[in-house]
């Protein structure tokens, strides 16, 4: 197998991050106005909705599969791979104007094999950590800044309504097949008995909701995802509305405040209790929609500028909980179970539930923004109010004795 040199060889977790970023912001940020362009608006919400459908499914058997099976790393090149010729095909009917809901199972199919690769991707930087809490976060920003990257190449391009983004998406999908090639292989560890079908489908990672303090914070990460699944969907039209016209590179926006966040994780995790952390992120959410409602430019790119900041905050802290808090050997699955949670529940109803929000807010004469974003606002107030009642965490930051073996 190929390796890096070894000058470079520090450099491997943050470019797998990296390219993973790009191709996942190439195609979900333009996507909304793309599906506008070609006359499939009907269908956005659903497509939006199929990435929380596959995270029912996907996430925990992969993430079983790498547990137990196989090396992440292999199980994220064969992913990587058929993610890159579902996202061509998906563009390839939106281009070719193909049946409504034809387009939206090809989504979907891309969906099915992408969903996996985020906490798979986790997994294989987690197992190469000495201190993921001071570690995490600046390679994790790596990440983020792909995404960054990836909008501001569709908008130079000019493909922010164009089916280009999705091929261009799936380029990057094959260079992250090929650039595994680089990684060495991460070992499962051997199981002891044979694995039932429950544990193949990677359900048995459901015990981990037994404990308290994870129940409260899966159930908080739920929560906040239901509202800020409309952040994608519908903030791009908003901007159109305003005058903005590269609306994939203005929403990049949030990514500046998230990468300045995840550089500052570390130092909170160690000082700050998880509890004020997490209280932070979903504070910080409940400002970004409220400025989000006072409808100017400047007051909704503030909002759009908080995304970031609210999202590490809530997101990858509850990442890093599970790395310092389950099992090693429970790690892929803990992670696919979070992600199952958040983009499984929380974005299923999110994407569902703010569209059916969203046409009750508009009106002949156009969408009442403050009432649709104020309610997302509210709907965060309340996620905020049940957290700080019902979490019950112990001592200050993320202490690696917490670990519970499931």
């Amino acid at each position: 197998m190929p390796r890096l040199p070894a000058w470079l060889a520090k450099c491997e977790l943050p470019a797998l991050f990296f390219l993973h970023g790009m191709a996942l912001g190439m195609w979900f940020v333009p996507l909304s106005r793309v599906l506008d362009a070609h006359g499939l608006t009907a269908i956005k919400p659903f497509a939006f909705a199929t990435s929380a459908l596959a995270a029912f499914v996907s996430p925990l058997i992969f993430g079983a599969m790498a547990d137990r099976h196989a090396s992440p790393v292999k199980v994220l090149r064969g992913l990587a791979v058929a993610t890159a010729a579902a996202m061509a095909l998906a563009a390839t009917g939106i281009r070719w104007h193909w049946p409504p809901l034809l387009v939206l199972g090809l989504i979907q199919l891309h969906a099915l094999c992408s969903s996996p690769t985020w906490s798979i991707s986790n997994t294989i930087v987690f197992s190469r950590l000495q201190d993921s809490r001071r570690q995490f976060g600046p390679i994790r920003a790596m990440a983020t800044l792909g995404w960054m990257a990836g909008c501001w190449i569709i908008s130079l391009i000019g493909a922010d309504a164009s089916t280009a983004a999705g091929y261009s998406g799936a380029v990057i999908w094959l260079i992250v097949a090929a650039f595994t090639l680089l990684l060495p292989n991460v070992d499962p560890p051997k199981p002891q008995t044979r694995a039932t079908l429950r544990e193949r489908l990677g359900l048995d990672a459901l015990v981990l909701l037994k404990d308290p303090a994870h129940r409260v914070v899966f159930v908080t990460v739920v929560c906040m995802a239901i509202p800020i699944a409309a952040f994608y969907p519908y903030t791009p039209p908003q901007l159109r509305e305003l005058g903005f016209e590269r609306t994939t590179a203005w929403m990049s926006f949030g990514q500046i405040s998230e990468i300045l966040a995840m550089f500052g994780l570390g130092m909170l995790l160690v000082r700050c209790r998880l509890k004020w952390i997490f209280a932070g992120g979903i504070a910080f959410g409940v400002l970004r929609f409220a400025l989000c409602a006072l409808e100017g430019r400047g007051w909704l790119l503030a909002g759009i500028s908080l995304h970031g900041l609210s999202f590490t905050l809530i997101f990858i802290t509850a990442q890093i909980y599970l790395d310092e808090r389950v099992d090693p050997a429970w790690r892929a699955r803990g992670q696919a179970l979070l992600s199952l949670m958040s983009s499984g529940v929380g974005n299923l109803l999110g994407y569902l539930g703010a569209g059916a929000w969203f046409h009750l807010c508009a009106t002949a004469s156009g969408t009442r923004w403050p009432v649709f974003w104020l309610g997302l606002s509210m709907a965060s107030a309340a996620v905020l109010v049940y957290f700080l009642i019902a979490y019950r965490g112990i001592g200050t930051g993320l202490a690696p004795t917490r670990k519970v073996s499931a």
